[in-house]
């Protein structure tokens, strides 16, 4: 859309205004020659300028033009109504914005009492829309300053309610003016309801009055906050907001405590070296994977990990990084579902200063460089839109990357350990992702198993989970009671690790003494535990738990002892050894 086509209704405003000044025809056309306004006559010519070799050359030119000969003069030549024009006269004037032609402005004469005013008047007319030129200039002018600050605002909402803690901002009044996502979430509150409303009923306890007076930020505060019937603990920083030397107001970020003091304990483990004994398991179907893993580490091909949420697909991509050939070099992740789609392109490939609205003087280097000699982890790469896969193919194919607003290739030698946990192979078939795409990332495929197809690891993982975060929590638990242990070995776990360590967390938590009971555990897995509890869902699972009872009843009655067991292997038909090993299989032999 044409500069003059995105203000129109001024436009129009405009031509109005001069015709019933000047009593001439007006027309106003775009560089695209579009009539954007017009009066009388000309708006019965159509939506565009079929001939207009005139505007053509004052476009070209970006200088006025008088014409008052039409058909006649040289420039009309060429032009198919040289010798019928239904313009008697007319007087062509630029509107420049950034010294470009962007449009003109006309004014026309198509009967004699319009050509004779035209003609009389010609240098006070010429100065009068010279103008509303100008004036149409810097009404554009407008328009893009306000598209460029609704375009920077959009772009500030995005970051601000991605951001993983709280933001409120208020003014000198301290009513408040922004109030995130997560500060909803909190906060237990809806952001659209509380703009305007005064900050000390939201947050009773903020720092937002002595920052404002003081001007002087206030870093890391604990602050317990009434949220419902529940006291929170909230980590809290406030700043002041400065404009032209004044205050004008303050912006506080915060988040819950117990979750700040876990993510600290997480930066701080960033940067160390994970290897494949950092992943805990005893399962053999989990060793399977960590071996194979272990192998394909040593080359220098692609790997994509697949598996479901949770199951630590980052964990085997750093593991696998340390055994590589690539570990002197950086270990750079991604998480491609994370970042908003409009930022992901300039966040992989960089980009350089001027690129586009807000790019930093200088530019940025993109992931692929800063990872360049090392491994690079895209996670969820199934998440990256189809117009970047393209993008992505090229750079894997001929190692080089190409940031945004640059002609320039530059080599890298990257390592590539892709991860998802969709089905690629499916959303190849569905045209979602691209064929030759997935076939350069799963060079080497390795499939994480979930938690339920390997609940030997659940007890090993929970002692795990158990002593290190109690240790941050500065709690002394030792354990788990049986019967807690057994719900949670029972728990399916859709989501898998990571559920299990929220699951550790939140039993800390409510802990009262040195054991994890089982009201300690989430209610929503002891609710579910309690809906199939004792509700067998094969029929191989029915015939094993009616054979159980059965056995169990004769044992009861005929005794343990050797000849109890005779009798009972005589009343069932079978032998003392298969007895003996359905006694085993069902868990009787401590009966």
């Amino acid at each position: 859309m044409s500069y003059l086509l995105e203000i129109a209704d001024t436009v129009q405003e405009v031509a109005d205004a001069i015709a019933a000044i000047l009593k001439v025809e007006v027309e106003i056309i775009d560089s695209d020659q579009y009539r954007v306004g017009g009066t009388g006559s000309v708006r019965k010519l159509g939506p565009k300028q079929r001939w207009g070799y005139v505007n053509k050359y004052v476009i070209k030119t970006g200088q006025h033009f008088i014409l008052t000969n039409p058909g006649s003069h040289q420039i009309c030549k060429v032009c198919e109504l040289r010798n019928n024009c239904y313009c008697k006269v007319g007087i062509f004037c630029p509107i420049n914005y950034e010294g470009k032609c962007i449009g003109i402005i006309n004014l026309m004469g198509f009967d004699e009492q319009q050509q004779k005013t035209l003609i009389n008047n010609t240098e006070n007319y010429m100065e009068f829309i010279m103008h509303m030129a100008s004036l149409l200039s810097s009404k554009v002018a407008a328009k893009q300053v306000m598209k460029k600050l609704l375009y920077t605002k959009g772009q500030l909402d995005v970051i601000v309610n991605n951001l993983p803690y709280g933001i409120i901002a208020v003014d000198e009044d301290e009513n408040i003016t922004c109030f995130n996502q997560q500060a909803g979430k909190l906060l237990e509150m809806n952001p659209s309801e509380v703009i305007g409303k005064p900050a000390k009923e939201i947050l009773p306890q903020s720092s937002f009055t002595e920052v404002i007076k003081s001007g002087k930020k206030i870093l890391n505060m604990t602050k317990e906050h009434q949220i419902g019937n529940i006291k929170k603990t909230l980590l809290c920083s406030t700043y002041p907001i400065i404009s032209l030397g004044k205050i004008i107001g303050a912006i506080e970020s915060f988040q819950d405590y117990g979750e700040a003091q876990i993510q600290a304990q997480r930066l701080t483990e960033h940067d160390l070296i994970y290897t494949f004994d950092d992943i805990i398991s005893v399962s053999s179907i989990m060793e399977e994977v960590k071996e194979q893993a272990k192998r394909a580490a040593q080359g220098l091909f692609n790997i994509l990990i697949e598996g479901e949420s949770g199951t630590g697909k980052e964990l085997f991509a750093r593991a696998i990084h340390a055994e590589s050939p690539f570990n002197k070099g950086p270990f750079i992740a991604v998480n491609c579902s994370a970042i908003p789609e409009s930022l992901l392109e300039s966040e992989l490939f960089g980009y350089e200063s001027g690129a586009f609205t807000g790019a930093k003087a200088g530019g940025k280097p993109g992931k692929f460089e800063l990872a360049n000699g090392g491994t690079l982890f895209l996670d969820e790469v199934g998440e990256i839109p189809l117009h970047l896969q393209a993008k992505l193919l090229r750079v894997l194919q001929e190692r080089v990357v190409e940031r945004i607003g640059s002609t320039t290739a530059r080599p890298i030698n990257v390592r590539i350990v892709a991860a998802t946990n969709r089905n690629l192979l499916k959303m190849v078939q569905n045209g979602e992702f691209r064929d030759d795409l997935y076939y350069r990332l799963n060079v080497i495929p390795i499939t994480i198993p979930p938690l339920r197809e390997r609940i030997e690891d659940i007890p090993v993982l929970l002692d795990y989970l158990l002593k290190r975060y109690s240790k941050i929590m500065k709690k002394q638990i030792t354990g788990f009671t049986s019967e807690a242990c057994q719900l949670l070995c029972d728990y399916t776990w859709p989501g898998n690790v990571r559920e299990l360590e929220n699951a550790v967390q939140y039993a800390i938590s409510f802990a009262e003494d040195q054991l994890i009971h089982l009201e300690n555990i989430p209610p929503y897995i002891r609710e579910r535990s309690n809906r199939h509890k004792n509700k067998p869902t094969t029929l191989q699972e029915k015939n094993l738990m009616n054979e159980k009872k059965i056995i169990e009843d004769l044992l009861q009655k005929y005794g343990t002892s050797v000849a109890g067991k005779d009798k009972v292997a005589e009343v069932l038909g079978i032998s003392r050894a298969t007895l003996y090993r359905k006694i085993k299989k069902l868990g009787l032999n401590k009966l």
